[in-house]
C-alpha cells in the first residue's frame, strides 16, 4: 500500500470571516506529483499554507505524515519546504548568506546550502546582495531555500513566475527529479500548459473545494527524427 502523505477530510480554513477552504477532500500518495488548478481565489494558496502549518484548520480534519494539523502544525515542518511568493530573505546579505542562515535556522548544513545554491543555477551571483539580485534570481534563491531543507514534501506555489526559459528548465528537471529523490511534490499554478506535463495527476478547486480531478493529459504523438527515414 502506498504511504499517504497528506490526507484533507472536509478540510475548512478561515480568512477572517471567509472560507478559503470550504471542505477539501485529498490524499497524496508519498512519491506523487500534484498539481492543483483553479482560479484566482479557488484556495489553492491557502490548501499549501494549510498543509505548510501556516494557517489553522478550522474544522475537518488535516494530516501530513500522520501528524494532525488540528492538534500540531509544527511537527510536520521539519520534513517540507513552501516555494511561495516571496524569499523572505534578508535585502544587505548576498545569496550564499541568506541560504547559509535558512539552512542552519531549519537544522540544514552548510554544505547542503551550498550544493543547492549550484543546483538551482545561483552559483555566479552567490555573493551579490539580495537586493540586486534579479526577480527571476530570487525566485531561484527561493527554490534553493527550499532545496537546502531537503524536504519530503515539496510545496510550490506558482513557481514558474519570473523565471526565464532556463530557470524554468531547471525548476522541471528538479520537480521530475523528485520522486526518485523521495519527494512528494504539490503544484499551484496557473500555467497548465507548463505544469501539466509535470504532474502524475491534476486537482481542480473550485470556490474551496477540489471538485473534480483532470483527466491526464494526452501526450503528443512522436515526431520521426527525419534523419531516421530511410528513403
Amino acid at each position: 500500500m502506498p504511504v499517504v502523505v497528506v490526507r484533507l477530510r472536509s478540510a475548512v480554513c478561515l480568512l477572517g470571516r471567509f472560507p478559503a477552504l470550504a471542505g477539501v477532500d485529498l490524499d497524496v500518495a508519498e512519491g506523487e506529483i500534484v498539481l492543483l488548478s483553479g482560479a484566482n481565489g479557488a484556495g489553492k494558496t491557502t490548501l499549501l499554507r494549510l498543509l505548510a502549518g501556516l494557517v489553522p484548520l478550522y474544522s475537518g480534519e488535516a494530516s501530513v505524515f500522520g501528524y494532525d494539523l488540528a492538534d500540531d502544525r509544527r511537527s510536520a515542518r521539519r520534513d517540507l519546504a513552501l516555494m511561495g511568493h516571496e524569499t523572505f530573505c534578508y535585502d544587505d546579505l548576498t545569496a550564499r548568506e541568506n541560504l547559509r542562515f535558512a539552512a542552519r535556522a531549519s537544522g540544514g548544513t552548510v554544505e547542503g546550502a551550498d550544493a543547492a545554491l549550484e543546483r538551482v543555477g545561483l552559483a555566479r551571483s552567490a555573493d551579490t546582495a539580495h537586493r540586486k539580485l534579479s526577480a527571476g534570481q530570487r525566485r531561484r534563491l527561493a527554490l534553493a531555500v527550499a532545496l537546502a531543507r531537503d524536504p519530503r514534501l515539496l510545496l510550490l506555489d506558482e513557481p514558474h513566475a519570473g523565471l526565464d526559459e532556463e530557470g524554468r528548465a531547471l525548476l522541471d528537471g528538479i520537480v521530475r527529479a523528485a520522486p526518485g529523490e523521495g519527494r512528494t511534490v504539490l503544484i499551484a499554478s496557473h500555467e497548465l500548459d507548463h505544469t501539466r506535463p509535470l504532474a502524475n495527476r491534476e486537482v481542480v478547486l473550485n470556490a474551496g473545494q477540489a471538485q473534480r480531478e483532470a483527466a491526464p493529459p494526452i501526450p503528443a504523438p512522436e515526431v520521426p527524427d527525419p534523419a531516421s527515414v530511410v528513403s
